[in-house]
């Protein structure tokens, strides 16, 4: 059996169902408001920042625990979960770590509550982060597995 994870919105119990919602936004932070707004923030290197969901009115889902911990860490005292998908599952490319969108996706457990990473942790991260955009940009030019 697959183990699904989300990350991301506080305080669901098991049998509870996560749902799409709007991003949230920080007051004063402009890749929030970015996000919200549809737009990609660039910053002043010309690095994109977490750019808009490409469906915000699915939840996504992975079978990456760690990626998933990052996207609870994202979400003020955000929680981790072990999730079932419900309604149909449509894998992502939006993203180089293993995704699913469904319609929404029933809690089995909370694996972590207030999910906080320590700067050692989001470095390690973003290390894999960056090898694994490499690695899905070599293979959409076909120059890889």
């Amino acid at each position: 059996m697959t183990r699904y994870w989300h990350g991301g919105v506080p305080g669901l119990a098991p049998g509870d169902m996560v749902e799409p919602h709007p991003p949230a936004v920080v007051d004063d932070c402009p890749i929030c408001t970015a996000r919200a707004n549809g737009q990609t923030y660039t910053d002043e290197h010309g690095r994109v920042i977490d750019p808009p969901t490409g469906r915000p009115d699915q939840v996504y889902i992975t079978t990456d625990r760690e990626y998933a911990r990052f996207y609870a860490s994202k979400v003020w005292l955000g929680d981790l979960y072990v999730v079932e998908p419900a309604g149909e599952v449509l894998e992502s490319t939006e993203d180089p770590f293993p995704t699913w969108t469904c319609e929404s996706a029933r809690v089995l457990s909370v694996y972590s509550r207030a999910v906080r990473l320590t700067p050692g942790q989001r470095r390690t991260m973003l290390n894999r982060w960056g090898r694994a955009d490499m690695a899905y940009a070599l293979r959409a030019r076909g120059g890889g597995r």
